[in-house]
């Protein structure tokens, strides 16, 4: 629903029709790429007719194209996408680190920040030759379930982190996914007692993963680095004996490099 993704303290500024249009946008994904208007209208909770202006001017523009009744995205949505990637200079910035995490222990790494009760996806790689759809760059899961949104919610201010707890519904992505929230308080706690945070087949079956802060100014935690593997293969303990320390040496690079480039902190860093 748009309603739910807006801050109810909107400026006097706060362009509704802009709203529309992005939350029209983002409610395109694998499940549902291409709709008819009954279906965006429904999925961004809006009156047929604000849905069908906003289309109109979507498709006017170049970023939504129509086919018979069904609507779906158009390529040039990739360059609202690809101007964040190189104005956080992704390639320059965060790929290396990655690529020296994956050099050195094999399997992926991931940077990632807090989008609401989400987790966003900014930089991703991998050597696996079956590359997991989980952990694609612009992917955006639940925070809870994944070692990357349970660093970065461990790390959020008494407040914030209240307000999380109180707020959030947590959604089963498997078994075992974690969904008591005196548990995940319990888990989060823990996480921020010891700085580190892992996670074995919460967000799919076959994910293990270590996650650790990336810090910007102050000490704020703006994102999050993880190294993941294969349940089975690998198990937590051996990520965080044998990877810990590099990991955390990579997230401390990182945030030497958002010190030299605020701005980057300011693009990267959760809001």
């Amino acid at each position: 629903m748009l309603e739910d993704n807006l801050d109810s303290a909107r400026p006097a500024e706060f362009v509704e029709a802009l709203a529309k249009g992005l939350a029209i946008l983002e409610c395109f994904d694998s499940e549902h790429p291409e709709m008819t208007l009954s279906d965006v209208a429904r999925r961004v909770g809006l009156s047929p007719a604000a849905a069908r202006r906003s289309l109109i001017t979507l498709k006017a523009l170049g970023y939504v194209g129509q086919t018979n009744k069904r609507f779906h995205l158009r390529p040039k949505v990739m360059s609202l996408g690809s101007a964040f990637y190189f104005s956080a200079r992704v390639d320059e910035v965060l790929q290396p680190e990655l690529k020296k995490l994956v050099s050195t222990f094999g399997d992926a790494s991931s940077v990632a920040t807090l989008e609401g009760h989400d987790v966003l996806y900014i930089a991703h790689y991998s050597e696996q030759r079956a590359r997991r759809p989980t952990a694609t760059v612009g992917a955006r899961y639940p925070a809870h379930a994944t070692s990357l949104g349970r660093v970065i919610l461990a790390s959020l201010p008494d407040d914030e982190f209240e307000r999380y707890l109180c707020e959030v519904e947590p959604v089963a992505l498997t078994k075992k996914t974690i969904l008591d929230k005196g548990q995940l308080r319990d888990i989060l706690l823990k996480v921020r007692e010891q700085g580190y945070s892992t996670s074995v087949d919460q967000l799919d079956y076959g994910i293990t993963a270590l996650a650790v802060p990336i810090r910007g100014a102050g000490g704020r935690t703006v994102a999050a680095l993880n190294s993941s593997g294969y349940s089975g293969i690998v198990t937590a303990e051996e990520l965080v004996a044998n990877r810990l320390d590099a990991l955390r040496e990579s997230a401390e690079r990182l945030a030497q490099t958002l010190m030299r480039y605020p701005v980057l902190e300011s693009i990267i860093g959760v809001r």
